[in-house]
């Protein structure tokens, strides 16, 4: 559920703190059988965290058990992804629930071939994040 609340740039700050701090460990893994689960989630969790980011700055926040859905649903709706990067953003949401929940590993095939889509996404978010926080 989607529910309005006071825009707190102080919380979205330290997130997008996060999202950095995240990035940077991304970056010193190479890809592997053994690595593709860690960073798979990592991106999720990257993604997540700038849809929060973006929406606590519009005065927004999500609860309840669809929560991280409705933060791409937000997006999407709002014209901050287009459809196909919110399809990518849910099928990594997805990959990242089975993998936190069910134990299931994801493939360094699935990261090799996501990743360019990824990392346009996170760079799309993170520059509108970065805009926002800063007005």
């Amino acid at each position: 559920m989607i529910i309005r609340t006071t825009p707190d740039k102080e919380k979205a700050r330290s997130l997008f703190s996060m999202t950095e701090h995240r990035e940077k460990f991304i970056n010193s893994l190479l890809v592997s059988d053994d690595s593709a689960t860690v960073i798979t989630e990592n991106y999720y969790e990257i993604i997540k965290e700038l849809g929060t980011i973006i929406l606590l700055v519009d005065g927004f926040k999500t609860i309840g058990e669809y929560a991280h859905k409705e933060i791409i649903e937000y997006l999407a709706k709002n014209k901050v992804l287009d459809s196909s990067e919110a399809e990518i953003a849910d099928d990594l949401r997805t990959k990242r629930n089975y993998s936190s929940y069910e134990g299931r590993k994801i493939s360094k095939e699935y990261i090799t071939n996501k990743k360019a889509s990824l990392l346009n996404i996170i760079a799309k978010l993170k520059d509108l994040a970065k805009t926002k926080l800063s007005k």
